[in-house]
C-alpha cells in the first residue's frame, strides 16, 4: 500500500480536474490528481467551440496539454480510483486500489458518462471520428449544419435534442431506442417544427458506408448524415454517495457559489456539478473551486481574513 500526503486530493483527471490541478499547484499547494482514465474529454474528435484553438483541438491532446501543465507546475498525477473518503475537513484519509492519502480538502471531477448505443468500442470510436456519432449538439450542432439527422430517444429528452437542432437542419428524424414515449405536446411541437418520427423502434445501427444507417425493428432502414444519441447520461457519483454529499434532482452535486459541497472541505466541479457539458464550463467551475479552496485553507491556517473570498 502506497501513502501520500496532500493538500488537496482530486478525484477525476479531465478537464475540471486538471484544470483546478494547474490552479492549485501554481497557488503552491501539494496536488494529488487520481485518474480512472474514463473522462468524456478524450472522445472528442475535435472541439471547434473551445475559445483560442480557431481550427479547433482533439479531446486526448487537449488533455495531454493540460496532464503536462499540472506536472510542470509540481502536480501529482496518479492512475486509479478512489473507493473511501473518510474524515473530516483539514484531516481526511482516502483510500482505493493500492493507495492511501491523507489530504486537507477533496475536489470532486468525476463526471458523467454518456448512455451509448448498443455497440463494440471499436465501431463506436470509428463512428465518432468520422463524425457519423454525436452526443453534444450545443458542441458541434454547427458541424451538422444543413445535413440529415438522426436523433436516438423519443421522449421528452430526445424531443429537446431534436428541436435545439432544428437550429441547424430541416432534415431531423427522431427515432425511438427501446419504445416511444411522447405525450400529445410533444407531437405537436415537434410536427410544428417539421422533425419526423421514425416509423417503429431502433433495432441496430450500421456506420460501415459514408453515411450512418438506422435499421428499425419494422425492417425499414433510415439513412442520415449523421446520427445523435439523447439517451441521457449517468453521473459517477458514487463518492459522493460515500461522502453522504447533498445532491440534486439529476443525481449531481450540490455546491455553493464558490464550489463547496455539503461536507466542510469537499469541493466539486464539472459535469459532476451541472450537465451543460462544455469545456469552458468544467475550465470555470475549476477555477472558482480551487480558489475557494486555497482561500479557505488560508483562513484555516491563520493567513487570511475571515471575511476574504
Amino acid at each position: 500500500m502506497t501513502s501520500h500526503q496532500a493538500d488537496v486530493l482530486i478525484v477525476g483527471g479531465g478537464l475540471a480536474g486538471l484544470t483546478a490541478a494547474i490552479y492549485l499547484a501554481r497557488y503552491r499547494r501539494r496536488v494529488i490528481v487520481v485518474d480512472a482514465g474514463h473522462s468524456r474529454a478524450k472522445w472528442i474528435p475535435r472541439s471547434h467551440n473551445h475559445a483560442g484553438f480557431p481550427d479547433g483541438i482533439n479531446g486526448e491532446e487537449l488533455l495531454g496539454r493540460m496532464r503536462t501543465q499540472a506536472e510542470q507546475y509540481g502536480a501529482a498525477l496518479l492512475n486509479g480510483h478512489i473507493d473511501v473518503v473518510t474524515g473530516s475537513q483539514d484531516a481526511f484519509e482516502a483510500r482505493g486500489d493500492d493507495l492511501t492519502i491523507a489530504t486537507r480538502s477533496v475536489l470532486i471531477a468525476t463526471g458523467v458518462e454518456n448512455r451509448r448505443p448498443d455497440m463494440d468500442s471499436g465501431t463506436h470510436r470509428d463512428a465518432l471520428d468520422r463524425g457519423l456519432l454525436r452526443y453534444c449538439p450545443v458542441c458541434d450542432g454547427y458541424e451538422a449544419t444543413d445535413r440529415s439527422i438522426g436523433v436516438i430517444g423519443a421522449d421528452t429528452h430526445g424531443v429537446a435534442e431534436a428541436l435545439f437542432l432544428r437550429t441547424y437542419s430541416d432534415r431531423i428524424t427522431l427515432v425511438a431506442h427501446k419504445s416511444t414515449d411522447l405525450d400529445e405536446s410533444d407531437r405537436t411541437a415537434l410536427d410544428k417544427a417539421g422533425i419526423a418520427i421514425a416509423s417503429s423502434v431502433l433495432d441496430r445501427l450500421e456506420f460501415s458506408g459514408e453515411r450512418a444507417r438506422l435499421h428499425l425493428v419494422d425492417g425499414s432502414v433510415l439513412e442520415v448524415d449523421t446520427v445523435y444519441s439523447a439517451l441521457g447520461s449517468d453521473s459517477n457519483n458514487a463518492l459522493a454517495h460515500q461522502l453522504d454529499l447533498k445532491l440534486s434532482g439529476d443525481r449531481c452535486i450540490l455546491v455553493d457559489p464558490q464550489q463547496r459541497a455539503s461536507v466542510s472541505g469537499v469541493y466539486a466541479a464539472g459535469d459532476i456539478v451541472m450537465s451543460l457539458d462544455q469545456i469552458s464550463v468544467a475550465m470555470g467551475h475549476a477555477a472558482i473551486a480551487a480558489t475557494a479552496l486555497h482561500n479557505d485553507l488560508r483562513r484555516q491556517d491563520g493567513q487570511a481574513l475571515a471575511n476574504e473570498s
